[in-house]
């Protein structure tokens, strides 16, 4: 059975609460990911989506929400995680139970990686 250490990602993108909305898009489109997590001195606080942004953009009635406004007031704060020897399944089920598409990877109280709805479904539907 493949494990979540197998698919994970393992480079993290994190930014800090105070890191208003632009810069986290930024991050997440160098990196080419659909989340950053939320680091408070070296423990995650939280993680911030392309829906967060999708949401912070339409609450505000100016568009300067995306220089004004902190990924906190907008980020899943204290998000569910998994350990990378969780199964892809386990994950998975994860994932669908609770309606999100990005999974950070704890291990030892630390974080080791990011496991995406994505990364789920290439494995499991490969052959």
């Amino acid at each position: 059975m493949t494990t979540v250490r197998a698919v994970m990602t393992g480079q993290l993108v994190a930014v800090e609460p105070s890191t208003n909305l632009i810069e986290a898009a930024g991050a997440m489109s160098t990196a080419r990911v659909g989340s950053v997590l939320v680091m408070r001195g070296g423990s995650l606080a939280g993680i911030f989506t392309e829906r967060d942004i999708m949401r912070a953009l339409s609450d505000s009635p100016s568009a300067d929400a995306g220089r004004v406004s902190h990924v906190e007031r907008w980020m899943t704060p204290d998000p569910t995680t998994i350990g990378p020897e969780a199964t892809a399944g386990e994950a998975l089920d994860v994932m669908l139970s609770g309606g999100f598409r990005h999974l950070p990877v704890i291990e030892g109280g630390v974080v080791v990686g990011v496991v995406s709805m994505r990364d789920l479904v290439r494995v499991i539907a490969k052959p």
